[in-house]
């Protein structure tokens, strides 16, 4: 097995956990803020906001924790080491954020049947200190090198977005009797939410079940080690991803014609100089010869 690629941002790896960790406790407390204000001023448009931002509190929270969990080196237990955790991470925010949008909705959809007063006032206040937490997480964060720190920015952006939104909504509410605007609103940030969840959801899904990943051409990487010297050809092939970053590939090359120790390593060389042209952090050749039998034929 060829060693590990290390990855570029090692250098700022404490700089972006700390960030991390900064923007956590910030959203944390602000959404548990946010979930009895929801019910004080009564609004579903903050409440499926603090459905938001408690799905962006975990993602931080689980991609702090796992920030430093996947540092972690491989050991007995897990031999490719820790960075599948990420997917884990991913899979659990997705379902936490689905079920909590499946109750807004239902608020929501019964608000606009009958609709409630909210207090528009409490509203602007509230929106005024949503728009400043997570613009100064979403600020913290946006130097993040880290594809992590990058997608938690990008988290923290919508939410500012949705919070500009609560902010309009409630001065319109202000000077207008409308109080269809709040659960309106409401609908329309958790229909986002869930366009977004489902889509990571997939790509996550995907991933765990170990499915080609999608930067790689399972074809061309064959054409090529097809027309090295002496292979005829190659089976037992198996890509995956560790976690939609880190590729593994394995394979059984067949071989025809080598009489020398020299020319097996060769044939090993040659397709490893191709595997080294992809994204794999891991991969594995078994070079047969002719009249070998292959234990694993199908």
């Amino acid at each position: 097995m060829p060693h590990n690629h290390a990855h570029g941002h090692s250098h700022d790896h404490n700089y972006s956990g700390k960030n991390l960790k900064v923007a956590f406790f910030l959203n944390l407390v602000f959404t548990l803020l946010e979930i009895v204000g929801g019910f004080y001023v009564n609004s579903v448009s903050i409440l499926s906001d603090a459905l938001h931002d408690l799905g962006d509190s975990l993602s931080l929270g689980i991609s702090w924790y796992l920030h430093n969990k996947s540092k972690q080196k491989a050991d007995n237990k897990f031999t490719f080491g820790y960075s599948r955790f990420s997917l884990l991470g991913a899979l659990i925010n997705s379902i936490v954020l689905i079920a909590g949008s499946c109750f807004v909705v239902y608020e929501a959809v019964n608000r606009l049947m009958a609709p409630e007063p909210a207090d528009a006032q409490g509203m602007l206040y509230f929106a005024l200190l949503g728009i400043a937490v997570n613009g100064y997480a979403a600020y913290k964060l946006s130097g993040g090198k880290s594809l992590n720190e990058r997608v938690v920015s990008w988290h923290l952006i919508e939410d500012v977005l949705g919070w500009t939104a609560v902010l309009v909504v409630s001065i319109v509410m202000l000077f207008t009797d409308a109080p269809w605007l709040d659960p309106a609103l409401s609908l329309c940030i958790t229909l986002f939410i869930l366009y977004n969840v489902f889509g990571r959801l997939k790509e996550t899904v995907v991933i765990m079940m170990q499915s080609v990943p999608g930067d790689i051409d399972t074809d061309e990487i064959k054409h090529k080690i097809l027309k090295l010297p002496y292979v005829v050809n190659i089976h037992h092939t198996h890509i995956w991803s560790l976690e939609g970053e880190h590729h593994v590939y394995t394979t059984h090359v067949r071989t025809q014609g080598i009489t020398t120790f020299a020319e097996v390593l060769q044939v090993k060389q040659d397709v490893k100089t191709i595997l080294k042209e992809y994204p794999f952090t891991h991969y594995t050749v078994e070079v047969e010869l002719e009249n070998e039998p292959c234990d694993l034929k199908d």
